[in-house]
């Protein structure tokens, strides 16, 4: 995008941020005209100032407009930044199998070193490490689609396997920081991919972050669809259930329970709630298989986000405080910060701002990237913020600044 005008810059920018550009208008203080001017390049942006501002509004480095790399953070908090969304944008763009058809695959690497890498940035996702991971993930993207591309015979399912591991990590951390087309175009390959590892149940993850983010995208209702679809297609035949088998229908009907959350459907999100409570008995505990965390306390954990989606933050408040303290304390440091975040929701739905704010630093001492870097936190801070009677106490105010929400 270097060599395109600043103008058809700013507007790539605006229709990323999906800002009508009267909305970006406003923002800014101009003529929808002055806008237009500008995106056609009739109108030239020659004040520095102006661009910074745009900038802000905008969500991204200045240096973007200018067709420069941006400056690449030095501090230690872990927020992903343009350049490594560019980053993991180039590598999904990348078709090293479509290339391998035509001209050969190269040197694909060892399979034992992608399994490393992959089950590694699985562990820094549900760490809640997201920096570390984006950073990490455009090589590991690379490395799987070579590995995908190079492997034969009795290797290629494998390969396979871990490409399709790779692009659902990818999904999962696009869509926690808002980057909700990235997030379905990962999550589309994965689905593809799992189908050549012929491995039914990495399918249904896949479809699961699909419909993920299908709902960050504003559509639940074909998530809701397909998610139920794919979970009774999985569904656990007598006699041969499996605790993976279990897992991963289980984990289905809860991304059906929150989209059906986001459409106010509570017949619908009690109806599969029931389902997955069935799915979490058997499987009798907490568990990781698939990478799902499902479990007896996920399902709880997944009841008190769909009462907040359905506006109901005093039952989520009341789920939260019957669970019991050491199985949530055994969940990953994502699960438990994540939902944390959404407590902090049900607190301020029911305008308990003081403790709606306890929760966001609770959760950002769990895992500073699932507060920091996700839109929904800072949503969640600009609320309590705004509604805190006097000051806010010296440890919010430190979050919201490093969160950069204004205090």
């Amino acid at each position: 995008m270097d060599e395109l005008p600043i103008g058809r810059r700013v507007a790539y920018w605006r229709s990323r941020r999906k800002l009508s550009q009267q909305v970006f208008a406003d923002r800014l203080g101009k003529s929808k005209s002055w806008v237009d001017k500008v995106e056609r390049g009739v109108r030239r942006l020659d004040k520095f100032s102006v661009l910074h501002e745009i900038a802000d509004i905008l969500e991204i480095d200045v240096q973007l407009l200018l067709g420069k790399d941006p400056e690449r953070r030095t501090d230690g908090m872990s927020c992903i930044d343009q350049v490594e969304v560019e980053e993991i944008r180039a590598a999904l763009e990348r078709y090293d199998a479509m290339s391998a058809y035509f001209a050969g695959a190269p040197c694909p690497p060892p399979l034992a070193d992608m399994t490393k890498a992959v089950n590694h940035a699985w562990l820094t996702y549900q760490y809640g490490r997201y920096g570390l991971l984006t950073r990490a993930l455009p090589k590991l993207l690379r490395d799987a689609q070579a590995a995908d591309a190079g492997c034969t015979g009795d290797q290629a399912q494998e390969a396979a396997h871990l490409l399709g591991q790779a692009y659902q990590i990818a999904s999962s951390v696009l869509r926690r920081i808002g980057e909700g087309e990235l997030a379905w175009l990962a999550a589309d390959r994965a689905t593809a991919v799992a189908q050549r590892a012929n491995d039914p149940l990495l399918a249904g993850i896949a479809t699961s972050r699909v419909c993920n983010a299908l709902v960050a995208m504003g559509r639940p209702r074909p998530a809701l669809e397909l998610n139920v679809n794919i979970a009774n297609l999985l569904a656990p035949d007598t006699g041969k259930v499996t605790p993976e088998n279990l897992s991963v229908f289980g984990t289905l009907l809860l991304q059906a329970v929150m989209a059906a959350a986001r459409l106010g459907d509570s017949a619908t999100v009690d109806d599969l709630l029931t389902g997955a409570q069935e799915a979490a008995t058997e499987l009798g505990g907490d568990h990781n298989h698939y990478w799902t965390s499902f479990g007896p306390t996920n399902i709880e954990l997944h009841r008190a986000a769909a009462a907040v989606e359905l506006g109901d933050g005093g039952r989520a408040v009341l789920i939260h405080q019957r669970l019991p303290e050491p199985a949530f304390n055994a969940l990953l440091p994502e699960r438990r910060a994540h939902h944390l975040l959404d407590l902090a929701r049900a607190y301020a739905q029911v305008g308990e701002v003081g403790p709606a704010g306890e929760m966001l630093l609770r959760a950002d001492r769990l895992s500073p990237s699932e507060i920091r870097c996700r839109p929904i936190a800072h949503e969640v801070m600009a609320d309590v913020l705004r509604r805190t009677r006097g000051a806010p106490t010296s440890h919010l105010a430190e979050l919201a600044e490093q969160m950069g929400v204004g205090v």
